[in-house]
């Protein structure tokens, strides 16, 4: 997974010292998700999202090469 974190950072001039404050998480951690090395929960995501005013979507991007499976519906009587 790759992420967008460091370009917002940059763009609000903080440290990844400064984000680990504002979401609770130590700086290693930040480091850790700036390299694509660490799959952050969905609260730690969305709390770091809300610190750099973006979505969730806007931070982190899925490689996914495969396409999704086709899903089915299937209707009963």
């Amino acid at each position: 997974m790759q992420t967008e974190i460091k370009e917002y950072r940059a763009r609000y001039s903080l440290t990844q010292d400064d984000l680990a404050k504002k979401v609770g998480v130590r700086r290693e951690t930040i480091v850790f998700l700036e390299q694509g090395k660490y799959n952050p929960s969905l609260r730690l995501a969305h709390d770091i999202a809300k610190a750099l005013h973006a979505s969730i979507d806007d931070l982190f991007i899925f490689g996914d090469d495969e396409p999704e499976p086709e899903r089915r519906v299937v209707l009963v009587d």
